[in-house]
C-alpha cells in the first residue's frame, strides 16, 4: 500500500536532519563526502575546460578548412569569368552560361560534410549595360545574410568575411558559418557571392564529447568514491574497534582489549592502547581493593568497637546514676563521660552505616507513608532543642499527593539531619519546613535564615567530615557524616537532596523522593531549589 502523501512529504522534511546527524556521528561519511565533493568539483573543472577547449579547436579546424574553401572556389568563380573573351561576353547567354559554369565549380570546390549552399547575388546601386540574374540554392538561408555582412562584403571586396549563423533544420536549430566575398562579371559589375556551410556535424561531434566526458567524469567520481570508502574502511576500522574497546572498557569490562596484527601505525596504536588498558587495569583493581580494604577496616573497627564500648555505656550509666554522691569534680567527669560515649556510639552507628554504602551492601525497606505525618511526629522532636536555641519550627503542608512509598527509618534520619542542622545555624531565627507534592515525587524543603555560606562552601557541604568553620562549637553535636548518608539515603531511593545557600540570607536543603518505588523523578520537582523570598544563590 502506497505511503500516505503527508508521511511522505515528512519523511523527505527530515533527511536533512538524518544527513546531519550521520554526519557529525560517522567519520566515514564525513571523509566519503568531502572527498566526492571535491573530486566532483576538480573532474567538473577539468571537463568544462577540456570541452572548450576540444570545442574551439574543432570550430577552428572549421573555420579555417571552409575560409580555406570559399578562397578556392572565389578564385576558381573568378577565373571563369576572366578567361570569357571579350565578344563573348557581350552576349547575355553567355553571361548566363558562364554564371552556371561558375556555380558548379564552386560546390565541387566545397566539400562540408552538412552541406553548402550557394548564393550570388548583385551588389545594390550599380548602372551597367547587362546583368545576370541572382541565383541561390533551394535551400540558401537567406535570412542568415544580415546587412551588416553585406554592407561589409560591397565595402571591402580584396577579403572574404565570416559570420556564425544559426540555421533551421529538420532537427531543430543547427549551428553554421557564413562566407561572403565579391565576383567582378565582364559587362554586367560586381557581384557577391555567399556560401553558408552546415556545422551540425561538428556539433554531433562536441555533443558526443561532452556526452562521452559526463559518463566518464561521473564513472570516475563514483570510482573515487568506492575507493575512499574501501580505504576508509581499512583505516577506519581499527579506530572504531578502539572506541568500542574503550567504552567497554569505561563501562567496567576491564579485561577487554585491541586485537594485535601486523607491524605498521595501526597495529602500533593496537599495542599502545593494550599497553594503557592493562596499566588502567592495574590501577584501578589495586584501586579498588584499597577500598574494599578500607570499607572492610572500618567495618571492622566499628564492630569490634561495640563490645569494650558497651562495656564502657554499662560502667559509665553507672557513674552518671550515682554522679550525686560524687565530689563536684568526680560529677562532672561523669557527666562528660556519658555525653562522649552517646556520640561515640552514634558515631559508630555512622560509620557502619557509611561503610554498607560504600559496599553496597543496604537495602531499602519500602511501605505507604503518610508524609505530613512522619515530618510533624519528626519536627516534635525538635522542638524543645529549637526553644532552647531561640528558634521556632513551622510546618507548611501545602496539600496533595502525600503519600508515598519510602523507607520511613531512611526519611526520618534524613529529616533529623536537615532539621537539627537548620537549628545548628539557624541563629535562632524561625525555621521553616515546607511539604508538598505532585502525582510523581514529593518533596520537603527546610530553610533557615541564619549565616548561610559561600558557593564554594554550598558545593562541599555534602563532603564527609567536612566543617564550613572548624573553630565553631558544635551545640547540638554531630558527627559530620549526617548530610553525606542523608544524601546517601536519597540517593537510594532514586531522590535527590539539594541545597541552596547565600551568605546573609540563609539556607535551603530540599530533598525531592518519587511517591512509587523505582519510578524516576522529573529535573522540576514539586518545591523549587530557591531561597526564602525567591533569591537565587550558589
Amino acid at each position: 500500500m502506497p505511503a500516505a502523501p503527508w508521511r511522505t512529504f515528512s519523511d523527505w522534511r527530515s533527511w536533512p536532519g538524518r544527513v546531519l546527524g550521520l554526519w557529525r556521528k560517522s567519520l566515514e561519511f564525513r571523509t566519503i563526502l568531502i572527498t566526492v565533493l571535491l573530486s566532483g568539483i576538480a573532474v567538473t573543472v577539468i571537463g568544462a575546460s577540456i570541452s572548450i577547449s576540444i570545442g574551439t579547436n574543432v570550430y577552428d579546424q572549421r573555420r579555417t578548412q571552409i575560409e580555406s574553401e570559399s578562397q578556392r572556389a572565389t578564385q576558381l568563380a573568378q577565373n571563369i569569368f576572366d578567361t570569357a573573351t571579350s565578344t563573348d561576353s557581350g552576349n547575355q547567354v553567355e553571361l548566363d552560361g558562364l554564371q552556371n559554369q561558375a556555380q558548379s565549380a564552386i560546390l565541387s570546390a566545397t566539400s562540408s560534410p552538412g552541406g553548402t549552399s550557394i548564393a550570388i547575388l548583385r551588389t545594390p546601386g550599380q548602372s551597367t549595360s547587362q546583368t545576370i540574374q541572382n541565383i541561390a540554392s533551394p535551400d540558401f538561408p537567406s535570412a542568415s545574410i544580415t546587412k551588416a555582412l553585406r554592407n561589409a562584403v560591397a565595402e571591402d571586396t580584396d577579403r572574404i568575411h565570416l559570420q556564425p549563423v544559426s540555421l533551421t533544420t529538420s532537427t531543430g536549430r543547427q549551428p553554421g558559418l557564413a562566407v561572403g566575398s565579391t565576383l567582378q562579371v565582364p559587362t554586367a559589375g560586381q557581384y557577391e557571392l555567399y556560401l553558408v556551410s552546415d556545422l551540425s556535424d561538428a556539433q554531433k561531434t562536441l555533443d558526443f564529447m561532452k556526452q562521452t566526458l559526463a559518463i566518464g567524469s561521473i564513472a570516475l567520481v563514483l570510482l573515487i568514491a568506492v575507493i575512499t570508502y574501501v580505504v576508509v574502511r581499512i583505516v577506519v576500522g581499527p579506530i572504531r574497534l578502539a572506541a568500542e574497546t574503550s567504552q567497554k572498557i569505561a563501562a567496567g569490562q576491564l579485561e577487554e582489549r585491541i586485537p594485535e596484527a601486523g607491524q605498521d601505525v595501526i597495529a602500533t596504536l593496537g599495542r599502545s592502547f593494550n599497553g594503557m588498558a592493562d596499566a588502567m587495569q592495574r590501577q584501578i583493581e589495586q584501586l579498588a581493593n584499597l577500598s574494599r580494604m578500607q570499607q572492610l577496616f572500618v567495618s571492622d573497627v566499628s564492630h569490634e568497637l561495640r563490645t569494650p564500648l558497651t562495656t564502657i555505656r554499662l560502667a559509665g550509666d553507672v557513674l552518671y546514676e550515682n554522679r550525686d554522691s560524687f565530689d563536684p569534680a568526680s560529677a562532672r567527669t561523669a557527666e562528660l563521660l556519658h555525653t562522649q560515649v552517646d556520640r561515640f556510639e552514634l558515631l559508630l552507628a555512622d560509620l557502619l552505616e557509611i561503610s554498607r554504602f560504600d559496599a553496597g551492601a543496604v537495602e531499602l525497606e519500602t511501605e505507604p507513608v503518610a508524609i505530613v505525618r512522619l515530618v510533624r511526629e519528626t519536627v516534635d522532636e525538635f522542638v524543645p532543642l529549637a526553644e532552647g536555641a531561640g528558634s521556632v519550627l513551622s510546618v507548611d503542608a501545602r496539600g496533595g499527593y502525600f503519600e508515598a512509598d519510602v523507607d520511613p527509618r531512611r526519611l526520618r534520619r534524613i529529616l533529623r539531619n536537615l532539621v537539627g542542622n537548620a537549628i545548628e545555624h539557624g541563629e535562632g531565627r524561625s525555621i521553616e519546613i515546607t511539604v508538598d507534592s505532585d502525582s510523581d515525587a514529593v518533596a520537603i524543603a527546610v530553610d533557615d535564615h541564619g549565616a548561610g555560606m559561600l558557593p564554594e562552601h554550598a558545593e562541599r557541604v555534602f563532603d564527609r567530615f567536612w566543617r564550613a568553620d572548624p573553630s565553631r562549637r558544635r551545640t547540638i553535636g554531630g558527627t559530620g557524616l549526617g548530610l553525606s548518608i542523608s544524601r546517601e539515603d536519597a540517593a537510594l531511593h532514586g531522590g535527590r537532596l539539594e541545597v541552596r545557600s547565600a551568605v546573609a540570607v540563609g539556607t535551603r536543603f530540599v530533598v525531592t523522593l518519587p511517591r512509587r518505588s523505582g519510578v524516576g523523578i522529573a529535573a522540576a520537582a514539586p518545591i523549587p531549589l530557591t531561597l526564602p523570598g525567591g533569591e537565587e544563590a550558589g
